[in-house]
């Protein structure tokens, strides 16, 4: 358990601050929704408009990117910057047309790109003829009192660089009217002054400023962020103590089951009669362990007795010596006390007690030798019986280390005994401990059951009183009584089951009560307006969509048609462009065919040939031919759905004479129900129209005279022939529109 690492007072206090740190997320989480729910201008949010976008080219809404030094400038600073505070900042213009094409914005946007936009900033001047008019303290400009990344200078320039910030409207009247500034300035109450002459004031919202609301919504998202932080620390350490928990766990439950084993075991044990010969065992070892020490104990007095015994002995055997020496001091010392005696009787009488005093001592002395003498005599009688006790201890513990093998032996065996005795005694006790378990869930189910029976008589004897006085309450209930239980009916109580219901009622009523305590009841009004928009707009998405569906489905066929009309188109023309190119020019082929692996939609190339041989590009031809091969064209077209009437204007004015007359051949046999006013100077074309006009002059006067030439009806052409003196001398045509 100790390899393991696992501290449960450790685990504990995780777990403590892992609540701790919910609720404080939990309640910042609420505080940043309703801050940010007040300014819903705020929120930016959008869709990648490709796959792998960076979104760090989109650095959010101008408000969130400051921070303001000083909380009494907010109102000032929101005005300076108007508008703008609410545009998202990016760093190129096409990062916005992307957002704009595929970013599947919910609201109009205004996007400030900063590559593009540019501001302009107060000249060193300006500032300081600014606070020289009203002092360094009473004025400041807009871009010093905010804080921003570098990154983003463009666009705070844009919005903060061009105005001054005063103390009041005076000071600010001073600044923007003065001749050298005349910049916009702004007080600290929000009245602004415009060197134009427009003055912007009055009272404002009763909300406090948005800028400073935001400074305090971005604290509490700055403090929401590393709360969360905290809150993942810790969760990833309690993932980390929770692998080796269950670990810890089960080493755990198995050692407190030891731990029980042990002390049964020593409850067995001290209840055996091995037990009690261990006991035994234990008392005459502790008590051989005092005799020892009693030995010991008797050695150490017996050495200090013969070391005391040994200096008696050598004062008895020197006694005399002893004697004599001391009173030849005693002598010398009354001699030197006589010759000091005639000086001070004082000192007479004190060497006489030293005297007395002395003689006492060799009086004690020679007692204490007396009385030494007998305590040798009795020590060596203790110390006999000290060594007679050692030698019947010593006897007394080989017997006892023999017992006590013995009995080791016998401990032994009887441990294995208790072995097989104690898996028996297990096996029992978990057949034991089975049969208490189902005992209980027995008790347990009679006493549900009993629960259950007095229930259910309450709500029998309940259900007829309510039934009574529902009764008596309501009389439809008579009426519709046979119908109650019927299927496909309001009172089929199988499909919808009247407890269940109550029971889901008052459920429904408890949460009430608790959601009371904690949710805003207004909300629900609010909800109510919110859920009543959403249904408004997913019906009109939904009409969106179906309108949507319909415009594709027509847009679709609508390219059908206009790929089948183009087709139908594309032959005929193709059909009618060969058979007039064939009739203007003989002996040569023309059609209209999609270039090599295209189809007809995607465009059409034109081909002529001369006999079997194709032409590579219409560059081989000379000008005559292909204005007759654009000529062709254009008529197979007009051919493709007729007009009433076309004019032509000399088209024919760069062609032969032959050409001209197939010209002409050509309108009469294709266009058969159409008219055409042709203005031509050529025979070849006159001799095919129905009808003439030819102009002249006569007298100086433009005449025009008509000649029916012929009158078949088949197809009418028109011609009008114009005289060539009448061109040469600048004559004026006569035109039919």
């Amino acid at each position: 358990m100790k390899k393991l690492g696992f501290d449960e007072a450790r685990r504990q206090v995780l777990h403590d601050k892992q609540k701790k740190l919910k609720q404080e997320v939990d309640s910042l989480q609420n505080k940043v929704e309703t801050m940010q729910a007040r300014y819903p201008n705020l929120q930016f949010t959008y869709q990648d408009p490709e796959n792998n976008f960076n979104r760090k080219k989109v650095h959010g809404v101008l408000a969130k990117l400051i921070k303001i030094k000083d909380v009494s400038t907010a109102t000032a600073l929101e005005v300076v910057a108007g508008g703008k505070l609410y545009n998202v900042i990016i760093d190129t213009e096409q990062t916005g047309k992307k957002l704009l094409k595929d970013g599947q914005l919910q609201r109009r946007v205004t996007f400030s790109p900063l590559n593009k936009i540019a501001g302009q900033r107060l000249t060193p001047e300006m500032i300081n003829t600014a606070e020289n008019l009203v002092g360094k303290k009473n004025v400041h400009t807009s871009l010093s009192l905010v804080d921003y990344d570098k990154e983003l200078e463009r666009a705070i320039v844009h919005a903060f660089g061009s105005s001054f910030v005063c103390d009041d409207d005076s000071s600010a009247k001073k600044v923007t009217y003065d001749p050298k500034i005349m910049k916009k300035s702004v007080s600290l109450k929000g009245d602004m002054f415009d060197p134009a002459g427009t003055l912007t004031g009055g009272s404002r919202s009763q909300g406090s400023s948005l800028l400073l609301n935001l400074s305090q919504l971005i604290e509490a998202e700055e403090c929401l962020a590393q709360k969360k932080h905290e809150l993942n620390q810790v969760e990833l350490e309690i993932n980390e103590l929770q692998k080796t928990t269950k670990q810890y766990e089960t080493l755990k439950q198995r050692c407190e089951l030891q731990v029980q084993e042990a002390q049964h075991l020593e409850v067995r044990m001290a209840q055996s009669s091995h037990g009690v010969q261990l006991d035994e065992i234990r008392t005459l070892q502790t008590t051989i362990d005092e005799q020892e020490e009693v030995s010991k104990t008797a050695k150490d007095t017996s050495k200090k007795a013969k070391d005391k015994v040994k200096d008696l002995e050598y004062k008895i055997k020197n006694a005399k010596s002893l004697r004599e020496e001391e009173l030849k001091e005693a002598e010398s010392q009354l001699q030197q006390t006589k010759k000091k005696a005639d000086k001070s009787s004082k000192d007479k009488k004190s060497k006489q007690q030293d005297v007395d005093s002395l003689r006492m001592e060799i009086d004690e002395l020679n007692k204490d030798l007396a009385s030494c003498s007998d305590q040798m005599q009795s020590v060596h009688e203790a110390m006999a019986g000290f060594d007679t006790q050692i030698n019947q201890l010593k006897e007394a513990q080989a017997l006892t280390k023999v017992a006590v093998k013995e009995a080791q032996n016998e401990l032994a065996k009887l441990k294995e005994q208790l072995k097989a005795c104690s898996k028996e005694i297990n096996a029992k006790e978990s057949e034991q401990h089975k049969l208490a378990n189902e005992k209980n869930e027995i008790e347990l189910r009679l006493q549900d059951l009993d629960h259950q029976v007095t229930k259910h008589k309450k709500e029998t004897k309940e259900a007829a009183n309510t039934v009574e006085n529902m009764l008596k309450n309501y009389e439809w209930i008579v009426d519709e009584r046979q119908y109650f239980g019927q299927s496909n009916t309001a009172y089929d109580f199988k499909a919808n089951d009247p407890k269940e219901a109550g029971r889901r009622i008052q459920k429904l009523r408890d949460t009430k009560d608790k959601l009371s305590k904690n949710v805003n009841m207004r909300a629900m009004n609010m909800l109510g307006k919110a859920e009543e928009q959403y249904n408004d707009l997913m019906k009109k998405k939904k009409i969106v969509l179906n309108d949507k569906a319909k415009i594709a489905a027509v847009i679709a066929e609508l390219d059908e048609k206009k790929n089948e009309a183009l087709k139908t188109a594309s032959t005929k023309v193709n059909k009618d462009f060969g058979s007039i190119f064939c009739m203007l020019l003989p002996g040569t082929q023309a059609k209209l065919a999609p270039p090599e692996g295209q189809s007809v939609l995607e465009g059409l190339e034109v081909k002529v040939a001369f006999g079997d041989v194709w032409k590579e590009s219409l560059s081989e031809l000379s000008g005559g031919q292909r204005s007759l091969v654009a000529l062709s064209l254009i008529l197979a077209m007009l051919l493709f759905k007729p007009a009433p009437i076309y004019i032509l204007d000399e088209v024919d004015a760069a062609l032969d004479l032959s050409h001209t007359q197939n010209i002409g051949q050509m309108l009469k046999s294709h266009f058969k129900h159409s008219q055409f006013i042709v203005v031509s100077l050529k025979d070849g074309m006159f001799n095919n129209a129905n009808v003439l006009f030819k102009t002249k002059f006569v007298d100086g006067v433009s005449t025009v005279k008509r000649y029916v030439q012929n009158n078949n009806k088949t197809g009418s052409v028109s011609s009008v022939q114009k005289d060539k003196a009448a061109k040469q001398n600048n004559h004026k045509r006569l035109r039919l529109d």
